[in-house]
C-alpha cells in the first residue's frame, strides 16, 4: 500500500514537470495542497524526499518566465512553496536554484490588481530567508534597498491600510535579512532607519497597521549599532582589598572593538528542535526516605558553644525579683510605648546635643569582642548584661533643642521667609556634612548654624528618629567610599504617605515612544547635547552651577550613582555604579537632583541595568524626597513618575568579561517626572533607603523604648564586616513572668 502511495505521489510530481496545460496544473496543485492541509509536518518532509521541492521550482520557473505570468496557477503555487520553504534545508536549496529572483519579480510596486499573489509571493520570500545562506545572497544581490522601495511605495499608496500584510511580508523579509551583521550594515547603508523611522511617525495610534508597527520597531532595534557603555571602565568605581585575595589586574578601559556582535552561523541548520523534558529530580518520591526531623549535621557537643549568642538562656533575670505589686514608674511607664516619640520635653530623650557629637568625633570606634569570636574561641561566660554601641551612655542628657519644639504656624513662613531672604545655600542644606558644626569654614558653621535652626521648629516628628543621634552613627560608621555629607531624607528622617498609593495604570504605546526617540538620536545627532553634567571617574568638578542643566550628587550613604550625561535640554541618560569590586548587579539608585524648574517634564534613563525585566513595567514607581516639602513639614518618600517603561537597549558588555559568544545586554529604566518646586533639592530612589546608620539608630531608640520589665531585649556584636563595621546580633522576646524555675524552665523551652 505505501508502495502505491509513493508511486502515486510520484506519479503527480512528474506530471506536474512535466506537463503544460493549466487545468491539469491547478488541478495536481489543488490535490497536493489538499495533501499537505492535513497531518503534520511529516507530510512535508515525505513530499520533499519524492523530490517535491523541485517539481514546484520548474513549474515556478516555467509560469512565472512568461511576460504576463498566470496568477491563477502562481497563487496555489506559492501557498505549496511556502510550507516547503519553511524547512531550512529546502529554502536553501531553493534559493541556489534561482527562487528569489523569481519572487521578487511577481512582487511589484504597488497595484490593486493580483494583491493575493503578491503577497503569497511576499510570505514565500520571507520564508526563504529563514535560511542564512539565502539572507546572504540576499545582501549581496542588494535585496536590501529593493525591499525597502517595495515597502515605502506600498506605504505611501495604501492610504485606506487595505494591504496591511503585504507591506508586514515584505517587513519581514527585512527582519529576517537583518539577523545577519551584514544584513543589518546594508540596512544602514541604504538609509532604513530613516525610512522606517519616518514611515510609522504618523501611524502610531492607529490600531490596523499593529502589525506593521510592531515589526518595524523590532527591525530598527535588531538593526541600531551596538556600542559598549559610556563608562571608562565597568568595574565599580569604588574597590576593597579583600583579606587573603590579591588582585593585580587593572581596570579594562571600554572601547567601540571590545564588544562582539552577533556572529554569523557557517551552516544552516534546521530550525526543528525536540523539547527536552526535564523531569523534578529536586522532589522526594520515595516515602522511606522521607525524615520528619533531621538529625543534626555535628555532634551536640560542638552546637552548645554557639549558647553565648544566646544570652537569654543563660540570663538569671534577677530585676524580676521586684514584688508582683510594684507598679512600673513614670520613666518605664514612658518606656512600656513602643511607638515612644523622644522629644525635647522627655524627661529620658535621645537626642544628642552639639557638645556630645564633639566629644565622640575624633574617636576611634572601639573594637569589642564579638560573640563569633567568643565563640571560635570555645568561650562561654560572656556577660549578661546588653553591650551598649559607642556613646549610647551620652544618650540620656537632654538637647534643650531638639526637634519636636514649635508646632504654629508662624514657624513655616519664617522658614520660607529666610529662603527667600537670606538665600541660604540650599546644596549644603540639603546634603549636610556629617561633622558640619566643628569645621574651619564659616560658611560651613552658619550653614550647620541655620540646619540646627530648622530642626528647632521641625514640625512633624519622626518615629523612631533622631537627627543627631543620627548624625553621631553616621560619623562613627565606616565607608569605602569614605562619605563626609548625609542625605538629607536620612538625616532628617521621613514620615510614611497619608494613605495608600495605587499602581501606576501604565498609558498604551509609552515604550514604543521611548524606543523611536532612543533611534532619534541615532538619525538626527545634531540635536544631541552629549554633556557629562556628573561623573565618579572624573576627578576635577563636572557641574556648571550657572547652566540650565540639572545638578546631580551621590556621595553619601547608600548613594548610588556614576555619571549622568545631558542628552536633551530635559533628558538626561544615568549609569548607577557595580557592586564593589564587581562589574555586576547594576539596579540600585539613590541620588540628589537639584536646580530643576517647576512643572516642566524630565526624562530620566537610566541605561545599564541588568535584569531581563522590571516591576517598573506593571505599575511600580520610583520614590522621591523633596527637600522643601519636608521643610515645609511634609517630609514623605513619595510614588512618582510617569511614562515609565524598563526594555533593552543597544549596549552590551564586552565579552571578554561575560566569557560568553556574545555581549551581555543592558536594560533601560526610563521616567519622566515634574518636580513640585523650582530650585528645590529632591532625592530619587529605586525604594525606600535604609542606611546602615538608620539601623544604628533605630535599634538605640528601640532599646530605650521598650519597657524593660515586660521585653527581653539584648544587643550584642556578632562580628565586625571587613569594612570595621559592628553587626549586631538582636534578641526581642517577652520577659518571664518572674526568676521562679518554672517560669524560667518555660521561657527558654
Amino acid at each position: 500500500m505505501a508502495e502505491q502511495e509513493a508511486s502515486g505521489l510520484q506519479v503527480l510530481l512528474h506530471t506536474l514537470q512535466s506537463c503544460s496545460d493549466r487545468e491539469s496544473i491547478l488541478t495536481i496543485l489543488q490535490l497536493l495542497g489538499d495533501l499537505l492541509s492535513v497531518g503534520t509536518d511529516r507530510r512535508i518532509r515525505y513530499m520533499i524526499s519524492k523530490g517535491g521541492s523541485e517539481a514546484l521550482l520548474r513549474t515556478l520557473v516555467e509560469t512565472a518566465r512568461t511576460a504576463s505570468p498566470d496568477y491563477v496557477i502562481l497563487l496555489p503555487l506559492f501557498r505549496l512553496l511556502a510550507k516547503v520553504g519553511l524547512r531550512v534545508t529546502t529554502g536553501a536549496m531553493l534559493g541556489i536554484n534561482g527562487a528569489m529572483e523569481l519572487l521578487l519579480k511577481v512582487i511589484t510596486p504597488y497595484t490593486q490588481k493580483h494583491t493575493r499573489v503578491i503577497r503569497a509571493a511576499a510570505e514565500v520570500l520571507a520564508a526563504l530567508l529563514k535560511s542564512k545562506s539565502n539572507s546572504r545572497r540576499a545582501v549581496n544581490r542588494s535585496y536590501v534597498p529593493s525591499l525597502l522601495r517595495l515597502h515605502q511605495d506600498w506605504h505611501s499608496h495604501d492610504t485606506a491600510n487595505s494591504f496591511v500584510l503585504i507591506r508586514w511580508a515584505l517587513l519581514l523579509c527585512l527582519k529576517r535579512i537583518a539577523k545577519l551583521r551584514s544584513g543589518r550594515e546594508a540596512f544602514l547603508a541604504a538609509q532604513g532607519m530613516e525610512i522606517l523611522f519616518s514611515t510609522i511617525q504618523n501611524c502610531l495610534d492607529d490600531q490596523s497597521l499593529e502589525p506593521v508597527i510592531s515589526i518595524v520597531l523590532q527591525i530598527l532595534r535588531q538593526c541600531y549599532p551596538k556600542s559598549p557603555l559610556p563608562l571608562v571602565t565597568t568595574s565599580s568605581a569604588y574597590s576593597f582589598p579583600v583579606p587573603g585575595i590579591i588582585t593585580s589586574e587593572t581596570p579594562c578601559v571600554l572601547t567601540e572593538e571590545d564588544y562582539e556582535d552577533d556572529g554569523e552561523e557557517e551552516e544552516d541548520k534546521d530550525s526543528d528542535s525536540e523539547d527536552v523534558k526535564e523531569e523534578d529530580d529536586d522532589l522526594e518520591t520515595d516515602v522511606n526516605k522521607l525524615s520528619s526531623k533531621p538529625g543534626p549535621d555535628r555532634p551536640e557537643e560542638e552546637l552548645m558553644q554557639y549558647k553565648a549568642m544566646c544570652l537569654e538562656l543563660s540570663c538569671s533575670f534577677e530585676e524580676l525579683e521586684s514584688k508582683p505589686g510594684d507598679d512600673l514608674n513614670s520613666d518605664e511607664t514612658e518606656y512600656a510605648n513602643h511607638r515612644h516619640i523622644p522629644t525635647a520635653a522627655s524627661p529620658k530623650g535621645l537626642c544628642l546635643n552639639k557638645d556630645q557629637i564633639s566629644e565622640g568625633q575624633e574617636k576611634e570606634v572601639p573594637v569589642q569582642t564579638s560573640l563569633l569570636s567568643r565563640v571560635k574561641m570555645g568561650r562561654s561566660n560572656v556577660h549578661l548584661t546588653s553591650k551598649r554601641g559607642p556613646g549610647m551612655n551620652s544618650h540620656q542628657n537632654v538637647h534643650s533643642n531638639g526637634p519636636g519644639i514649635g508646632s504654629s504656624g508662624s514657624d513655616v513662613s519664617n522658614i520660607q521667609a529666610s529662603f527667600q531672604e537670606d538665600a541660604w545655600d540650599m546644596d549644603a542644606i540639603s546634603c549636610p556634612r556629617i561633622s558640619a558644626s566643628f569645621s574651619n569654614s564659616a560658611k560651613t558653621r552658619e550653614t550647620a548654624k541655620f540646619i540646627d535652626q530648622l530642626l528647632q521648629t521641625h514640625l512633624k516628628p519622626v518615629v523612631f528618629h533622631d537627627p543627631y543621634l543620627y548624625m553621631a552613627k553616621a560619623r562613627i560608621t565606616r565607608s569605602v567610599a569614605d562619605f563626609t555629607r548625609m542625605a538629607f531624607p536620612d538625616f532628617w528622617g521621613h514620615c510614611p504617605p497619608l494613605s495608600a498609593q495605587p499602581m501606576l495604570q501604565r498609558k498604551c504605546g509609552v515604550q514604543r515612544i521611548k524606543i523611536l526617540e532612543d533611534v532619534q538620536r541615532l538619525i538626527q545627532p545634531s540635536d544631541i547635547i552629549n554633556k557629562v553634567v556628573f561623573s565618579l571617574d572624573e576627578p576635577w568638578p563636572l557641574q556648571d552651577t550657572a547652566s540650565d542643566c540639572l545638578q546631580f550628587f551621590s556621595a553619601f550613604e547608600s548613594g548610588n550613582l556614576r555619571k549622568a550625561i545631558q542628552v536633551r535640554q530635559f533628558e538626561y541618560d544615568l549609569l548607577v555604579n557595580a557592586d564593589v569590586n564587581s562589574t555586576q548587579h547594576q539596579q540600585w539608585f539613590y541620588f540628589k537632583v537639584s536646580g530643576m524648574r517647576a512643572a516642566v517634564p524630565y526624562r530620566f534613563n537610566i541605561i545599564n541595568c541588568e535584569k531581563p525585566n522590571s516591576q517598573f513595567n506593571y505599575g511600580m514607581q520610583l520614590t522621591l524626597y523633596s527637600v522643601k516639602d519636608a521643610l515645609l513639614g511634609r517630609p514623605t518618600w513619595v510614588r512618582t513618575g510617569y511614562d515609565i517603561c524598563y526594555y533593552k537597549n543597544h549596549y552590551r558588555q564586552r565579552t571578554a568579561i561575560t566569557g560568553a559568544a556574545s555581549g551581555k545586554c543592558y536594560y533601560t529604566l526610563t521616567f519622566t517626572i515634574s518636580f513640585p518646586h523650582a530650585e528645590d533639592t529632591c532625592y530619587l530612589a529605586y525604594h525606600y533607603p535604609y542606611t546602615y546608620s538608620a539601623l544604628m539608630t533605630h535599634l538605640d531608640i528601640l532599646e530605650k523604648s521598650v519597657n524593660h520589665k515586660q521585653v527581653y531585649f539584648r544587643q550584642e556584636v556578632l562580628c565586625q564586616t571587613l569594612g570595621g563595621n559592628s553587626c549586631p546580633l538582636v534578641t526581642i522576646t517577652a520577659m518571664p513572668e518572674s526568676n521562679s524555675a518554672d517560669h524560667l524552665e518555660q521561657f527558654r523551652e
